[in-house]
């Protein structure tokens, strides 16, 4: 939980033991709705503009390419975090409400579901306080660009001759493709989960400057407690939570582009 510095446990197993110990085995699953919100409207808004753009791609100018994999998932990573950065703001503060914090300057917030935390973030917050994070999200699109750029690379490879690829060596290729991702992302995202959050106190500098500014004092005041490794503090959890998840996403993708294709077939067919 990069929100909660003063928690000591390192792993996970340990950290949830806790959790489970002090605030019941229920709070495991604490804000399970807002988190499945917006990872379906995340996931449709990303895998949407992705696709489309691949399309439009494919039919002005031959082969893809991973440069062209990359460009196409860092625009549409871009359109997803504009879109949906105010429900995981919302997200983030509902699954860490009523949780036992360790450090005492974290303040518990009151909501009683989506809504009335969106009403209450712009009531008094302010709307612009529904984009706390963006700027490192942005920078973050990198994530799921790598993510699909590897992916693509590996499932041509797997594919090769014409050979079909299979759902199982799609999981492996998706959780690969995620797991490096997220390794390489990781110091952003805890600094992102940390904004979203919206009670650091950052230098007070406003603009594209001051938000680079506290990434980067963030960034270095975790070195300066932990070291370079703290920067990777709950890697494992992350690695758990995602990978898996991204696995089965991409075997569910793929099955519904290819059902999708199959009735478009039959379509223009039927038109024939």
């Amino acid at each position: 939980m990069p929100v909660d510095e003063l928690r000591k446990s390192n792993s996970t197993p340990v950290i949830l033991a806790e959790i489970a110990k002090e605030e019941g085995l229920l709070s495991l699953y604490r804000g399970w709705l807002p988190v499945i919100s917006s990872l379906c409207c995340s996931n449709f808004v990303y895998f949407y503009t992705f696709n489309t753009l691949k399309k439009l791609v494919a039919s002005g100018s031959g082969k893809s390419r991973p440069g062209k994999d990359l460009l196409i998932g860092v625009v549409s990573g871009m359109v997803n975090v504009i879109l949906t950065t105010p429900m995981w703001v919302v997200n983030t503060r509902l699954k860490l409400q009523g949780a036992k914090f360790r450090n005492e300057d974290l303040q518990q917030t009151q909501y009683m579901g989506i809504f009335d935390a969106f009403s209450q973030i712009v009531a008094n917050e302010g709307v612009a306080t529904l984009w706390n994070g963006t700027l490192p999200s942005l920078i973050l699109v990198l994530n799921p660009a790598v993510q699909f750029m590897i992916y693509e690379a590996m499932k041509r490879k797997a594919g090769k001759g014409g050979k079909k690829v299979s759902s199982a060596e799609i999981f492996l290729i998706g959780a690969i493709a995620k797991a490096i991702a997220t390794t390489a992302t990781f110091p952003l995202q805890t600094v992102q989960a940390i904004l979203r959050f919206g009670q650091h106190k950052g230098d007070g500098k406003a603009g594209v400057i001051g938000s680079l500014t506290n990434i980067f004092s963030m960034l270095m005041d975790r070195i300066k407690r932990y070291g370079v490794l703290g920067l990777y503090k709950g890697l494992e959890a992350k690695l758990l939570q995602t990978v898996l998840t991204a696995a089965l996403m991409f075997v569910v993708y793929e099955k519904i582009t290819t059902a999708t294709f199959k009735v478009m077939g039959l379509n223009k067919k039927a038109k024939q």
